[in-house]
């Protein structure tokens, strides 16, 4: 996919002229091959119109929830020991369905089904290829709470349609990509995704609906787009005998509370330091119901701290995300699911919630 460099190319053209003459070529031939027949095109791009074509592809984009903030609370050899596993076990996952990794974003991993390679079941293989990153995930936690380890989460999107595929990029840099509407749908779908989430649009949905169990459709705004775009969750594929684990992880008693707590928001995965206090109505294994300072948009992540009463302890650096808003005897109420919680307070809150319930 990458042409050859500079030197590489010279070479082959002296060994060429070698073979054939029995001579080197002079230092003056050298420098006219490297100023007039090689260097001339060097920082030229690829031409899009003859490395790009159009085809079907079906994007996966996976991201570790919150990983960037709960990044920032840790030691740099804490944040390797967590994250080199998760990208270990996850490309080996990519890899035996077939899948073809296009890029590492920190902690998001973007894989092509159909490109570079179009093969049979591309659609079905990503499906498998998702719900077993899913399993992994939840295998993976069980060791981080033996290790005294925060938990992580990882969300999945994914779309199928038409793109533009090629090399991108110049003599000095190139990768093979993918670019269009479809790569930025993906984007979209995967940034609502919850933790132990798969979601994926319709059009990826028409194309396996015989082979996957799903949610009803739900409806989502979407930046750039003028209409509403429909997602579902994938639940399992029966045939394989595989299920998303994260049905029963989000799955909890709840309790009422009146607890007062304390939250500071995220943005761009920075902990912003102004420090806001709100009041929670309920509590849950993996999320609560809580009354903000300010409304916030959907999927804004907050970072928050609360006192538990009945076990006496402090419960710090749990992160979470809006989920849902609604009104209640003309307050806004936001249930809030949490993305991140160090192993000791996972503890304290599930014996707390027990406490109460039972």
């Amino acid at each position: 996919m990458k042409s050859h460099s500079i030197p590489q190319t010279i070479n082959r053209i002296r060994k060429i002229v070698l073979h054939e003459t029995g001579q080197d070529l002079s230092s003056d031939a050298l420098r006219k091959i490297e100023t007039e027949l090689v260097s001339t095109d060097v920082n030229k791009p690829f031409e899009e119109n003859s490395d790009f074509q159009s085809r079907e592809v079906t994007i996966l984009l996976a991201d570790l929830r919150g990983f960037t903030a709960i990044a920032s609370d840790l030691s740099a050899a804490t944040v390797i020991q967590m994250l080199n596993p998760v990208l270990i076990h996850m490309s080996e996952i990519i890899f035996r369905n077939g899948g073809t990794i296009d890029k590492f974003m920190g902690d998001a991993i973007m894989v092509l089904f159909g490109a570079p390679t179009k093969r049979e079941g591309d659609i079905t293989r990503a499906m498998v290829c998702a719900v077993e990153m899913q399993n992994k995930m939840q295998e993976l936690n069980e060791e981080h709470r033996t290790q005294n380890l925060p938990e992580l989460y990882m969300g999945i999107g994914i779309n199928t349609g038409e793109v533009l595929a090629g090399v991108l990029g110049s003599d000095v840099y190139s990768e093979y990509t993918v670019i269009g509407d479809e790569v930025n749908l993906a984007f979209r779908i995967e940034a609502f995704s919850l933790r132990g989430q798969v979601l994926i649009s319709e059009n990826t949905y028409k194309r396996c609906a015989e082979f996957v169990e799903v949610s009803e459709p739900m409806t989502f705004h979407v930046k750039g787009k003028s209409q509403t775009v429909n997602v579902r969750e994938v639940l399992a594929i029966p045939t394989k005998g595989l299920r998303v684990p994260g049905q029963e992880i989000r799955r909890s008693h709840r309790v009422k509370v009146h607890l007062p707590f304390s939250y500071q928001l995220i943005r761009s995965g920075i902990v912003l330091p102004e420090v806001f206090h709100g009041i929670m109505h309920d509590i849950g294994y993996h999320g609560v119901l809580v009354e903000l300072a300010a409304r916030q948009v959907p999927m804004a992540e907050l970072k928050l701290s609360f006192e538990l009463p009945h076990v006496a302890f402090l419960a710090e650096n749990i992160y979470g995300r809006v989920v849902n808003q609604k009104m209640w005897y003309g307050r806004t109420l936001t249930g809030i699911e949490f993305t991140s919680v160090p192993a000791l307070v996972n503890t304290k809150i599930r014996l707390f919630v027990q406490l109460l319930a039972f």
